[in-house]
């Protein structure tokens, strides 16, 4: 049964069994989440382990959306019941609505940077190879941090593991497009590809955990299949080299134990207990989305099943570990209007954070949930409870042409709205379509080339140590702060919670005591 479908036989669950919605029900409902809610102490463990799980484009309607097409309305997805939420800022320093790689890097770097560069401070303007050289005007990712202070790191993507969002981690240039050396301008050779610097430079070349796409960005040489064929909307390495060859030089240097992967077999027969690196390349571009993956032993896993097997290495470091996740095809989804398609990417995503739950203690790992940026994804009324979440909303008062729930307020060419009939312009009409189907381009307001990133907020959710730092609307560049404090790592490295908390007391006692004095005088 498609998974869509399934939300209207949830909704007829509380008819069947006689359930009445009355004042007496909600009554119940708010009295179990107040209880919940004054049960709950805060966590100022220190962080021994921190994931962070990105949701690329997943805005607040895609969230609530994705809800409602994995198990209906009034159920939630894995991260909606952390008990703390607050608000991110997106914006950064030239652009009202940012591209991935400069919010990654207010996100992993604590520094807004300009449009379309990462892992580099304001300096740096897009194309500006001679700026981005400089130490000075770099900056350092929470993966340098953890790495420091003696924990394993790792991340993983469902896009190119050189891709926007995962570089800022490790690389440090003008232009996100720089993955591999034919995509930079030849004059430009003082700056190294990000590629290069993933397998070169530090801390890539120290990073434990490596997953997702972007074959052809490490080596020249790449097979194609039908399901795995060269991503032509990105370049690929023309140079000769190949880095995963590179990458396993390096570890035998070092007499590391390693592993590479490029395929479900491969990663199934892993052993985990002798191999401390894991690099996993699972396709030559992107790793296809989750409705076409190829699920056999030649095809990709999924996001959870790549998160599962980093967390099995990371987690044999006695000083902890830093885990990123990022949920990347949310956003590929989006941009070319297929709502199905990022709602189903995004149940995914939910489904590699419950995995991580599950293998994780709470006690001692701050787990947070946020997105870079929101997207063009418009949540319409008024459709029925219940309804299919994909399906129609109802007929327009203006037009009387129905329209859809969920539609983009800019779009590709695939997202028209319009068509001429009668020498007339008029609505194309939804119902001529099984508005369900994977394929299916929501109608869009403003036809561009794609759909384009929202400047709105983003939520963020946290669990663990020190994730009530996180309770109000903030800066995107405050989360690795958080991060960085709940772990004592980076400019925290030398704190100690313990002390702080002394502090606190003592200026607090201090205070008490003075007010006692003032007040008798």
């Amino acid at each position: 049964m498609k998974l869509s479908k399934v939300v209207v036989l949830v909704f007829l669950v509380p008819v069947i069994i006689g359930i009445k919605e009355d004042k007496k029900y909600w009554l119940e409902v708010a009295e179990k989440e107040l209880k919940d809610s004054l049960s709950y102490a805060w966590n100022t463990n220190k962080a021994k382990n921190i994931v962070l799980f990105v949701g690329d484009g997943m805005s607040s309607d895609t969230i609530t959306a994705s809800r409602i097409y994995r198990s209906g309305e009034d159920s939630y997805l894995a991260w909606e019941r952390f008990p703390h939420i607050g608000l991110l800022k997106t914006y950064n320093v030239d652009k009202q609505a940012p591209d991935s790689a400069s919010a990654a890097t207010a996100l992993f770097c604590g520094v807004k940077a300009k449009y379309n560069t990462h892992g580099v401070d304001a300096n740096v303007a897009l194309n500006d190879c001679e700026a981005s050289v400089p130490t000075d005007n770099r900056v350092d990712s929470i993966i340098n941090w953890a790495q420091a202070a003696g924990k394993s790191t790792g991340f993983v993507t469902t896009t190119r593991v050189t891709h926007a969002t995962p570089a800022p981690l490790y690389a440090h240039g003008p232009n996100r497009k720089w993955e591999c050396e034919s995509t930079m301008p030849i004059e430009e050779s003082n700056c190294k590809d990000i590629a290069r610097q993933l397998i070169e430079n530090e801390p890539g070349k120290n990073i434990k955990v490596i997953m997702g796409g972007g074959r052809q960005m490490l080596q020249t040489v790449v097979n194609t299949t039908e399901s795995d064929p060269i991503d032509t909307w990105a370049g690929r390495r023309r140079d000769g080299r190949n880095l995963i060859s590179d990458w396993m030089a390096d570890k035998k240097s070092r007499k590391a134990s390693f592993s590479v992967v490029q395929n479900n077999e491969e990663l199934a027969e892993i052993n985990y207990d002798k191999i401390d690196f894991l690099l996993g390349i699972f396709a030559n571009g992107h790793i296809p989305m989750d409705y076409k993956r190829d699920n056999g032993t030649n095809g990709q896993p999924s996001l959870e099943e790549m998160t599962v097997a980093a967390l099995k290495i990371l987690k044999k470091s006695n000083n902890g570990f830093l885990l990123v996740v990022e949920g990347g095809l949310i956003d590929f989804a989006h941009h070319r209007g297929h709502a199905a398609q990022a709602l189903l990417e995004t149940v995914r995503f939910s489904d590699a954070i419950n995995a991580t739950l599950g293998m994780i203690n709470a006690e001692e790992t701050l787990v947070i949930v946020t997105s870079d940026h929101t997207h063009s994804l418009a949540f319409n009324g008024n459709s029925r409870r219940g309804s299919d979440i994909l399906g129609i909303a109802e007929d327009s008062k203006f037009d009387k042409i129905p329209y859809t729930t969920l539609s983009y307020s800019t779009g590709g060419p695939n997202n028209l709205a319009y068509e001429v009939s009668n020498n007339k312009s008029v609505r194309k009409n939804p119902n001529e379509n099984d508005t369900t189907q994977f394929t299916y381009s929501q109608q869009a307001a403003i036809i561009t080339d794609e759909a384009h990133h929202g400047g709105g907020d983003v939520a963020v959710y946290a669990l663990g140590p020190y994730a009530h730092l996180l309770h109000t609307t903030h800066e995107q560049n405050f989360v690795p702060y958080v991060v960085a404090y709940a772990a004592k790592i980076g400019p925290y490295a030398n704190s100690s919670s313990t002390s702080n908390k002394w502090s606190l007391i003592f200026i607090g006692n201090f205070l008490v005591l003075f007010t006692i004095f003032y007040t008798a005088i």
